[in-house]
């Protein structure tokens, strides 16, 4: 497929518009390679051994949730250089599709949703709220990681669910207008657990968002990278 073909049916999946304001020019195609896309694979970040996987399978184009370019650069040293050379050298595109993805119908709020098994959903402005069934131990099995919980949450309830970094006050206090028992999302911070209005339960930033692309990844029948952060929990 020609990359122009391939850039217009991202777009029509998750509509740049969708995109929050701080993401603009870091979403789209951020690192420019072949113009021939044959081999497609996706991840949630485009890391060195994601990169590494990618040219070795012999793709010509990686579609990652999160820019490996996040802040202006600079210089070009260390890891972001190696990355960088492997990419260019490979003619290996990247795609992101970040806050558009979490936004988008089918995208990563959407695929939390459904792999919790929520029910009678509504939309927040980032996030979803449905009434959840299932138990806290089967959430964390779904999930594949540990949740820290602040508070009671017995189902059934209303829970609230946001990937990525979703602890802000404003959507706790929205989930509450929506019914929300439960608030589950990912790299809560201390003054915002303190003045909490409801349970949050706490997961990691990659198992709450390396589903939805995933599964995107499966709808497109391309090679999805599993590439998840080494971590021990220590009691």
């Amino acid at each position: 497929m020609e990359i122009h073909r391939f850039i217009a049916e991202m777009e029509r999946i998750a509509p740049p518009e969708l995109a929050d304001a701080y993401d603009e020019g870091r979403i789209g195609l951020i690192i420019e390679g072949s113009p021939d896309i044959k081999r497609v694979c996706c991840a949630l970040d485009a890391t060195p051994a994601v990169v590494r996987k990618a040219i070795r399978s012999g793709a010509e184009m990686l579609v990652v949730h999160h820019t490996p370019l996040w802040t202006p650069v600079t210089s070009v040293q260390g890891c972001l250089a190696a990355l960088l050379r492997d990419t260019l050298a490979a003619g290996l595109n990247i795609y992101v599709m970040h806050s558009n993805f979490d936004h988008a119908p089918g995208g990563i709020n959407d695929t939390l949703g459904s792999l919790l098994s929520l029910e009678d959903t509504v939309e927040m402005s980032l996030g979803r709220v449905g009434s959840c069934t299932i138990t806290l131990p089967e959430i964390a099995q779904r999930l594949g990681c540990p949740l820290n919980v602040y508070g009671p949450f017995s189902p059934p309830a209303r829970l609230a669910v946001v990937g990525g970094s979703g602890f802000s006050p404003d959507l706790l206090k929205e989930a509450v207008t929506h019914g929300a028992d439960g608030f589950l999302s990912a790299e809560l911070k201390h003054s915002v657990c303190r003045s909490a209005p409801l349970t949050l339960i706490e997961a990691t930033h990659y198992a709450l968002e390396s589903p939805g692309m995933r599964r995107l990844a499966e709808t497109m029948e391309w090679t999805f990278l599993d590439d998840p952060p080494r971590m021990v929990s220590v009691r």
